[in-house]
């Protein structure tokens, strides 16, 4: 008879290891996912027309180069006229409306405007601009002229179709609302991208949704930061987000300055000559351009006529381009000594980035390059959407159409890191309020859902099906 040998200690069965604990960068992707997914299914329509036309506008500067290049060029001459003659002959030719402002010619091969505010016809937010031959005075034609950039009638309507779809403050809403969610999906990309093993982020040898998935990621994660920056530059002058910065920068005492229009104490008793609004008035403007240059106010300029009896001449530079020309004087029409002096080099720190800022943002700060850079954004904006909704239509099955990614996410997320993480979220959408009311709207309504389904024993809840 045989005896069952006996088990030693060492060799009887153990419990299991405890599973270990999830990271927080584990917790954090499925929510990361699910987010990254609605909001780029939802909001992808208008980051689609943002992109659209933000191409188009970064193109138009190119291009109103070429359409207006009569009234914006002239063969060069021997010596320029002086710029009061000039004016003198824009006003012959358009004696309605005042004179808004006058920027003499900035090169040898370029014409002065003369802006006219209050012209019949004109839209009451757009001046006409009257073009000048510096060296005969001759008008070579007239244009709408839109905002401080001197944006004409091509890029005007391109710009104000990026803006508002046309549509005025209404139509503003949706450029704010893309604005708002484009740094979002941008980063809750980087997140994904970085936290994906790496041989799920190959692209050659791949095929289907995978292939797709690595090019949507791959070439996102490379104009990621470009996105962020459109996205929080965009914000500085948008409706809700703008005046919520705006407010902020004024409490930091970081807003932009401006030079003290105040006369001097003998204006409007020695100011010969003129009206409110005239060019002509006081000194008039060979002088005040002349104590401007002494300033070092070298081109280009714009001349703003006093705007009543007690201001004075305002002179600034007008460069937005590298380097940065944005100082200003002030003249005293009845003596021509200059009032006051700002220069850029004084402007606080958080002005100085947001003009820098919105320049990138709109193609004028590196010129050409700074255009062709916009454009290749906006290009590729407009694939990574295109590949976002191909991935979506891959993942269906059968006749399903984009299957959503499962719910449950958020109780994946340790408690110490979701609270700090919710309240972050409650001050940014306060802040960026088409943020936070469309992010809350959909809680509520995937909150609703998800008790509909639960009523009807179909709850589920999904770990990562990016990793599938």
């Amino acid at each position: 008879m045989t005896t069952a040998p006996s088990t030693s200690t060492d060799e009887a069965p153990q419990p299991p290891d405890p599973a270990p604990a999830k990271s927080v960068r584990a917790g954090l992707r499925p929510l990361v996912l699910r987010l990254h997914f609605y909001a780029g299914v939802l909001v992808a329509p208008f980051l689609l027309v943002a992109a659209l036309t933000g191409l188009l506008y970064a193109a138009s500067f190119q291009a109103e180069k070429i359409v207006y290049d009569h009234e914006l060029t002239v063969p060069v001459g021997d010596r320029k006229l002086p710029i009061s003659e000039q004016v003198a002959a824009a006003r012959e030719a358009h004696p309605e409306g005042t004179i808004a402002a006058v920027r003499p010619s900035p090169g040898a091969d370029a014409t002065t405007r003369v802006m006219l505010s209050g012209t019949p016809g004109v839209d009451p937010g757009h001046t006409l601009a009257v073009f000048v031959d510096p060296y005969t005075a001759k008008v070579r034609g007239e244009l709408e002229q839109y905002g401080s950039s001197g944006a004409l009638p091509l890029r005007t309507w391109i710009d104000e179709f990026h803006r508002d779809l046309h549509l005025g403050e209404t139509g503003r809403l949706y450029s704010e609302f893309a604005a708002s969610w484009l740094w979002v999906i941008a980063g809750g990309g980087l997140v994904l991208w970085f936290s994906r093993r790496r041989a799920l982020r190959r692209i050659r040898g791949t095929s289907g949704r995978r292939r797709t998935l690595a090019l949507h990621g791959g070439v996102g994660v490379w104009a990621a930061a470009g996105f962020i920056f459109l996205s929080a530059t965009g914000l500085t002058w948008s409706t809700y987000a703008g005046a919520n910065i705006g407010e902020l920068r004024t409490s930091l005492g970081q807003e932009t300055p401006s030079v003290s229009a105040a006369a001097g104490e003998h204006a409007g008793h020695d100011a010969a000559g003129g009206t409110t609004g005239d060019a002509a008035h006081g000194v008039g403007l060979d002088k005040v351009l002349a104590a401007a240059r002494a300033e070092g106010l070298d081109d280009p300029v714009e001349i703003v006529p006093p705007a009543d009896e007690k201001s004075a001449y305002v002179v600034q530079q007008i460069q937005r381009s590298w380097p940065t020309k944005q100082d200003s004087v002030a003249v005293d029409p009845a003596s021509g000594e200059v009032t006051d002096v700002l220069r850029f080099d004084d402007h606080p720190v958080l002005a100085k980035l947001t003009r820098w800022g919105i320049d990138l943002h709109t193609g004028n700060l590196f010129g050409l390059v700074n255009q062709i850079a916009l454009m290749a954004l906006a290009f590729t904006l407009i694939l990574l959407i295109l590949w976002g909704y191909r991935m979506w239509w891959q993942r269906g099955r059968g006749s399903a159409f984009g299957r959503p990614i499962p719910r449950g996410a958020w109780q994946q997320v340790p408690p110490y890191v979701l609270v700090p993480l919710l309240a972050v979220i409650a001050v940014l959408g306060y802040f960026v309020p088409l943020l936070g009311i469309p992010l809350a709207a959909f809680l509520a309504v995937d909150i609703v859902l998800g008790e509909a389904a639960h009523r009807r024993g179909r709850r589920t809840y999904g770990g990562d099906p990016a990793a599938r």
